[in-house]
């Protein structure tokens, strides 16, 4: 018989009513879950609209949110300060969450800035000191240059100096005003031939992790103020304006600022003090869903897939169990999983995407190529561990043993990893080392070492890249089948679908 004859004989025997009717509830489990889930979310803000969510240049959003002390600089010229101070405030930190106290959270930031205009989003290049990560020169959210390390004080002020030369801006820093040090330098395409430049400072929220379930952990964020001490401020080649200061995006809207400290800029005695809440980067500070939230009804799919390729794999028929015969029944069960997963997440993910922005809830754009990469990758995941589970069938001839096995292998470290019960770390650990890790093609969370977040399986991060997390998959299912197909057949006593 030629191959292809035995692979339309065996989709004929594998056009079962109760598989074709399972593969299909799968499908609809995936849909209707993520979509529901996409609904019942909804941003509301009191007072008036929320905010909208700041947009970079490429379409990802971004944090821009900061006070900034500004005047305009021509396509020539440059901006040099003295900083001799860098202080905080954080409100109610743990253990006790009854104080607020003075301190500066890791990435608090304050220095100074060149942006395209006041518009949260636009390029920009800055060169700041921060709380423990001395100075450094970040542009455009994403890119963090380091410079020098320890902290600043009147007794070790720290000099900054911004240079524009059109599009070129050079970030430099000094430790008495003579001797620089060229921290880095950018180009930044479309500058306008006037630009803001001046003080800035920001503060993102002080993150801790409380415990929960077995060790999982939650993300809990306070309020946290910056404050920077300026003096000798210079600005050479500044156009026509005076110097403005006002917040990008809002600010003075907590407690805090209302009743305390808000956030703003001060002249004092030849020197200016810029106090700011916020952040500038990469990510969002409204919290960005990943992919993996729209997919929820991932877990349920999967346990569908297991049950019937288990089943499958039990029932070969007496005689039938050659190699061709295993290898063909596991393509054809392969294929069809591939179609129901391809189907299910190809209309959830963007129909789930589009919701979720309509209704205001901050979300990463995902780009065309990233989302193909998710759908044709979790189809061809759940394919896998269709192929997998079956070649369990085979190996232990009954269908519950492949489907307690391949449950207990996939589906329960795919469960337990997705919401916070079980330690971080050992959660990263069976996303590495169980064949669940193939379910890391969802990942779209980019880790930034310049943005303090809980980056764990139960928040939506994988410690595996995809193509990692895959190939880990892909090895556990071609030894599991290779092993089937290098083992005969005995009759089954279980009475399986057929």
């Amino acid at each position: 018989m030629s191959t292809t004859e035995l692979l339309r004989r065996e989709w004929t025997a594998f056009c079962h009513p109760g598989r074709l009717v399972a593969l299909a509830a799968a499908a609809l489990t995936v849909i209707s879950v993520g979509l529901l889930v996409c609904l019942a979310n909804r941003s509301s803000c009191d007072p008036g609209p929320c905010p909208s969510v700041p947009v970079a240049g490429d379409g990802s959003t971004v944090s821009d949110r900061f006070w900034f002390l500004h005047r305009d600089l021509g396509p020539e010229g440059s901006i040099t300060v003295r900083m001799t101070s860098m202080t905080g405030t954080i409100t109610y930190p743990p253990p006790n969450h009854d104080q607020i106290v003075s301190g500066l959270v890791p990435w608090a930031k304050a220095g100074i800035i060149v942006k395209d205009g006041l518009r949260q989003g636009s390029p920009y290049a800055a060169l700041m000191m921060t709380g423990s990560h001395g100075v450094r020169f970040q542009y455009d959210y994403e890119h963090d240059v380091a410079g020098s390390v320890g902290g600043v004080s009147e007794r070790s002020p720290r000099w900054l100096r911004l240079t524009r030369s059109a599009g070129t801006i050079t970030g430099a820093e000094s430790t008495d005003g003579r001797r620089w040090h060229t921290v880095g330098t950018v180009k930044l395409a479309g500058l306008p031939n006037t630009v803001q430049v001046g003080l800035f400072a920001t503060s993102p929220g002080d993150l801790t992790l409380r415990k929960v379930g077995l060790g999982g952990a939650i993300e809990e964020v306070r309020f946290t103020q910056a404050v920077g001490t300026f003096d000798h401020v210079t600005v050479e080649g500044s156009a026509t304006g005076s110097w403005v200061s006002s917040p990008v995006g809002r600010m003075n809207e907590t407690d805090w600022e209302k009743d305390h400290h808000p956030s703003g800029a001060v002249r004092h005695d030849g020197g200016v003090t810029v106090s700011g809440t916020g952040d500038i980067g990469p990510r969002s500070e409204e919290g960005v869903p990943a992919v993996a939230m729209i997919l929820l009804g991932l877990t349920v799919a999967l346990i569908v897939v297991i049950v019937v390729a288990g089943r499958y794999g039990a029932r070969t028929a007496p005689g039938m169990g050659s190699r061709r015969v295993i290898a063909a029944q596991a393509a054809v069960l392969g294929a069809a999983t591939f179609v129901t997963g391809l189907v299910a997440v190809g209309v959830t993910l963007p129909v789930g995407l589009v919701i979720l922005e309509g209704s205001g809830i901050p979300v990463q754009p995902v780009s065309a190529a990233t989302g193909a990469r998710v759908s044709v990758g979790v189809a061809a995941v759940l394919a896998l561990c269709a192929m997998l589970t079956y070649g369990l069938g085979v190996l232990l001839r009954r269908g519950w043993a492949a489907i307690l096995v391949g449950s207990s292998l996939i589906a329960v470290p795919y469960a337990v990893t997705a919401v916070p019960l079980l330690p971080d770390t050992v959660s990263e650990w069976l996303l590495r080392l169980t064949p669940a890790a193939g379910f890391a093609v969802q990942q779209t969370m980019v880790r930034y070492p310049q943005v303090t977040a809980h980056y764990a399986p139960s928040a939506g991060y994988f410690p595996l890249p995809w193509w990692g997390g895959l190939a880990v998959l892909c090895a556990y299912t071609a030894v599991v089948v290779r092993i089937a197909l290098g083992r005969s057949r005995k009759p089954a006593s279980n009475t399986d679908w057929r």
